[in-house]
């Protein structure tokens, strides 16, 4: 589905000898390519994604290019250091094609100060030496391509512990960045001279007394660099072709980084001073991306002023020098077109084209062509980038006036008309999270739906529409627990129009009869917390062709909770009996995001449920249950995580074409059945996993169009 950017653009790598050769990594959606002829971004890591065990790599911290070879490519993943160690992947094809290596060390691709670097770098003079800058364990180093890595002792030895990261904050710095001090390529001979910036949390933690090091023998040994600034993060430092480095310094981490920030000129002995911000006007301004063209007292030099959010006279948002940084002009503030200011972490001149300057921002890509008039025009530079995440999906019946219900986080909730166009309808364009919509089956113009009031930090909120998305009310009151309990982990159900039942998460579902006029409080049981931090919540679905039926099912929360169990009402979901058939089956315990339920809307009490290891058929509201065989966890991948329905093939034995994400026979994939389970095939291929499946719906105009949500990869459908 088209929206286009939506999320964290968190850096830019140009080569430097092949023309509009450009990387971009995110911090949650993989990786993309600049693809020239057709003007817009080639995703590389769509095949990356064994089931949920793989999603975690979806987050880039780094990625590096061999200025010798532009067909060489690698990238560091992983997207949080708390969820283990990181992988290097490696591509001899611009990314087509990926192999991988398990790191001796966490990553932190979605980590605060995301955007510094680059932390991973290959020798231009020795390319199968690779140095990455950790953020827990101080630097490491790779001398066969990435393949084995060691520690640079050297350096340090100190390996952060959990309870060292948590004391500062959660998310570690490291070494934040790593730079050779050489101008040629391909000589055999290891370069000599590197510089590393270290972070203030790690220089504590392991005992340096700088910010900065040097070493003069290929990283053998290493010494201190006196900087002009102490205690402040180093997210950038580049090399003009002269060897002159321009260094920012900047207070915080960032995204956003908040300063004040400094940016200096270092000849390798000597600072100089080029460009100071601070805070002023109530915003803390700070520094981040800056990037360099040409050398001597023609340098141009584009630098990124971050947390300066605005566009107004006066403004800073991207700064630019055509002499060596004596004097600078604002460039995007005020000027034509699509102005992003914030979060400027990361900001690149074309190697190839000195008018060509791009900036990452917290939704994507911004770009000039023209930077060297006085009014350059800045575009979005975002065709084919989709790193929203959808939370929920509510596919529409056959025939009604739009495709279904895209509730994501950040960008809210949405009607899709048009998978090929943006869609326009929905009850926000502030910034806010969708969890989850239903429509009334029998009348789809009546719609309701759950959300978070980001913009303004109020909580939950929930909105209905009785004209298809054309127009909008918020409820007027909110259930019990809807204001606080604002996690995705939360369901809404729509059994007729004004009817609404609404589960918050970690919440006793209420109804209400008028739309959302008032609640009332179910009398299903309140649900345990399972553990801190993990959400846990009622999935709820209404039976489409009998709206008296609504049912609700408990995953237990996590895979040490109590057995799932499912609960039915034929009231219209206001009072619910347990169903002694699901206590029967012995429904494995999971976490929400690991299971699902879905109604075939063509049979009255016909449900599915995955339930994280199998898939269950009811095809009595729930009072008995039949087990599928075939499925079953694996590597660490859910055996059946989701379930979706859809438009049956012509002549199938079975009323709705059945979809499971899952693993068959040891492959993880999406499975389809046509005859109600007998019997599966698989519906993907390993080039479209998407770093693993969270959402799905299937449709019911089209046979074989399902709607998956990738790991940040926004929404993909298939024809």
């Amino acid at each position: 589905m088209k929206w286009g950017g939506g999320g964290y653009v968190s850096g830019l790598v140009f080569h430097p000898t092949t023309a509009n050769l450009l990387y971009a990594r995110t911090d949650i959606g993989g990786a993309y390519r600049w693809d020239q002829p057709t003007s817009s971004w080639m995703p590389i890591t769509d095949g990356l994604g064994f089931g949920a065990a793989e999603s975690k790599y979806h987050g880039i911290e780094s990625i590096a290019l061999d200025p010798n070879n532009d067909q060489l490519v690698y990238m560091v993943t992983g997207m949080y250091t708390f969820e283990g160690n990181g992988r290097l992947y490696a591509s001899s094809d611009r990314g087509d094609h990926w192999t991988h290596v398990d790191l001796p060390f966490p990553v932190g691709g979605n980590n605060s100060g995301r955007a510094m670097g680059e932390r991973l770098m290959v020798d231009p003079n020795q390319p199968s030496t690779l140095l990455y800058g950790s953020r827990t364990a101080g630097l490491w180093k790779s001398a066969d391509s990435g393949k084995t890595w060691s520690q640079v002792t050297t350096l340090s030895t100190v390996k952060m512990t959990q309870d060292q990261v948590n004391a500062v904050g959660g998310s570690a710095m490291g070494v934040d960045l790593v730079v050779y001090d050489t101008g040629n390529r391909g000589g055999g001979t290891a370069t000599q001279t590197i510089y590393a910036a270290v972070a203030p949390d790690y220089a504590s933690a392991a005992g340096l007394g700088a910010n900065m090091y040097k070493s003069s023998n290929g990283g053998a040994t290493w010494t201190a660099v006196a900087t002009p600034v102490s205690g402040y993060h180093i997210p950038h430092m580049v090399r003009a072709a002269d060897g002159m480095f321009y260094v920012v310094f900047t207070k915080d981490a960032g995204p956003g980084a908040g300063g004040p920030g400094r940016l200096y000129k270092f000849d390798g002995t000597n600072w100089t001073l080029l460009k100071s911000v601070d805070p002023q006007g109530g915003t803390n301004f700070g520094l981040g991306g800056v990037s360099v063209y040409g050398t001597g007292a023609t340098t141009r030099i584009a630098l990124g002023v971050t947390n300066s959010w605005g566009n107004f006279s006066g403004q800073q948002i991207v700064q630019l020098s055509d002499d060596g940084g004596k004097n600078w002009r604002e460039i995007e503030a005020t000027m034509p077109g699509e102005i992003a200011s914030g979060w400027v972490d990361d900001v690149e001149i074309d190697p190839s084209n000195r008018d060509h300057i791009l900036h990452v921002h917290g939704g994507g890509i911004v770009e000039t062509r023209n930077a060297s008039s006085a009014t350059p025009g800045w575009n979005g530079a975002i065709a084919n980038i989709e790193e929203t995440a959808t939370q929920f999906l509510a596919a529409a019946p056959a025939g009604a006036p739009y495709k279904f219900i895209n509730s994501a986080g950040d960008v809210g909730t949405w009607i899709v008309t048009d998978v090929a166009t943006k869609p326009t309808m929905g009850p926000t364009a502030n910034w806010s999270n969708g969890n989850s919509a239903d429509m009334a089956w029998a009348d789809p113009r009546y719609i309701a739906g759950a959300g978070v009031a980001n913009w303004s930090g109020a909580g939950g909120f929930g909105f209905w529409s009785g004209d298809g998305g054309a127009t909008w009310a918020n409820f007027a009151t909110l259930p019990a627990g809807a204001q606080a309990n604002t996690g995705s982990a939360g369901n809404i159900a729509v059994p007729s129009r004004g009817n609404v039942i609404w589960a918050p998460a970690n919440s006793v579902p209420s109804y209400s009869t008028n739309n959302g006029a008032s609640w009332v409080l179910t009398n299903l049981p309140a649900l345990a917390v399972v553990g801190q931090g993990w959400d846990r919540g009622y999935r709820l679905a209404a039976d489409r062709k009998n709206p008296n039926k609504v049912y609700a099912y408990d995953s237990g929360g996590a895979t040490w909770g109590t057995a799932g169990k499912f609960y039915v009402s034929t009231d219209g979901g206001h009072t619910y009996t347990l169903s002694a058939g699901s206590v029967a089956a012995n429904l494995a315990p999971n976490a929400w995001l690991a299971t699902s339920m879905a109604v075939n809307p063509n049979v009255e009490g016909d449900i599915w449920l995955t339930d994280g290891n199998t898939v269950y058929h009811s095809l009595d509201s729930g009072a008995t249950w039949t087990k599928l065989n075939g499925f079953a966890t694996a590597n660490g991948a859910a055996g059946a995580s989701l379930i979706a329905l859809g438009k049956a093939v012509n002549g199938a034995s079975y009323s709705a074409a059945v979809y499971v994400v899952g693993v068959v026979n040891g492959v993880w994939g999406v499975y389809r059945s046509d005859d109600g389970g007998a019997s599966w095939t698989r519906f993907n291929d390993d080039a479209h996993q998407f770093g693993g499946i969270g959402v799905m719906a299937a449709d019911w105009n089209s046979y074989g169009r399902i709607y998956v949500s990738g790991t940040g990869r926004g929404l993909l459908y298939s024809n």
